[in-house]
């Protein structure tokens, strides 16, 4: 079981964004990387692609597979993440939320634009964390970045990431992301090169982004609930879609349905 000593706690807390080596051993790493390859074989209905047609490479998406792919909610339920999860949330318990596939083709150009991810979401409350796991190698300059401490509490506007569109929350209802290109800012990014069992754990209110990639990049993220997390249905369609959850869940209610299992404790 990997231990997550009381430094790492802190720094959760105070930048939004840890890395965890060897979180996952190697064992885990090849049954979540056969999950990762059935899954492009066969994406769900939520898949996506989100680099453009005339990329180089590719850059895939896919959402809530975990209940379809064995590989995927074996790694969810049973592996040292939900303890880990737990921990970093200070909370009680942990329910999974649900997976995002992330997989970038080499020399694929398209970027990820720096955006918090809890602003697409249907949830409201503080304790919660998303895992970024890499099954290859991911050097520095492919890695996913983060801006220390944005996680405070501020909500800046969720945009589409190719054209930069205003999908969710009305315009001029939230405040514009951070200028990136300030040094101010950019002293405060944070990111690791990282090797298959490493993960990066972030709050989903941390502001992230990432390059293309060179090289191939096949990630799996999971995301936990903690113990003040609720339903926060909204008036569009949230990024990813519950369908039918509004009609089951009320607003301000506990995330206790079945697609959302509390996996720790055990």
């Amino acid at each position: 079981m990997t231990h997550i000593d009381s430094q790492t706690i802190s720094d959760y807390a105070t930048h939004g964004a840890v890395v965890i080596r060897n979180a996952l051993s190697a064992d885990e790493i090849s049954l979540l990387t056969r999950g990762i390859e059935a899954n492009l074989a066969a994406p769900g209905p939520l898949a996506a692609v989100a680099s453009r047609a005339d990329d180089p490479g590719r850059f895939f998406e896919d959402f809530c597979s975990w209940q379809r792919v064995s590989e995927y909610e074996h790694i969810m339920r049973s592996s040292a993440l939900p303890e880990i999860a737990a921990s970093l949330m200070q909370s009680r318990t942990a329910r999974i939320y649900h997976d995002h596939l992330l997989v970038k083709e080499a020399g694929t150009r398209q970027p990820t634009p720096w955006h918090q991810d809890q602003p697409y979401y249907n949830v409201a409350g503080r304790q919660n964390v998303s895992f970024w796991i890499p099954v290859d190698p991911v050097p520095r300059e492919s890695t996913l970045e983060f801006l220390a401490g944005s996680h405070s509490g501020e909500w800046y506007m969720p945009r589409t990431f190719m054209t930069l569109q205003a999908k969710w929350f009305p315009e001029g209802s939230l405040k514009d992301l951070p200028d990136m290109s300030l040094n101010e800012n950019r002293e405060r990014v944070i990111g690791w090169a990282l090797q298959p069992g490493d993960v990066v754990a972030f709050h989903m209110l941390t502001m992230h982004a990432a390059s293309g990639s060179a090289t191939r990049r096949r990630v799996f993220g999971a995301r936990y609930l903690g113990d003040d997390i609720v339903h926060a249905p909204r008036g569009w369609k949230t990024s990813p879609e519950f369908a039918g959850l509004r009609d089951e869940l009320p607003a301000g209610a506990p995330m206790e349905h079945a697609l959302f299992p509390v996996v720790w404790p055990k």
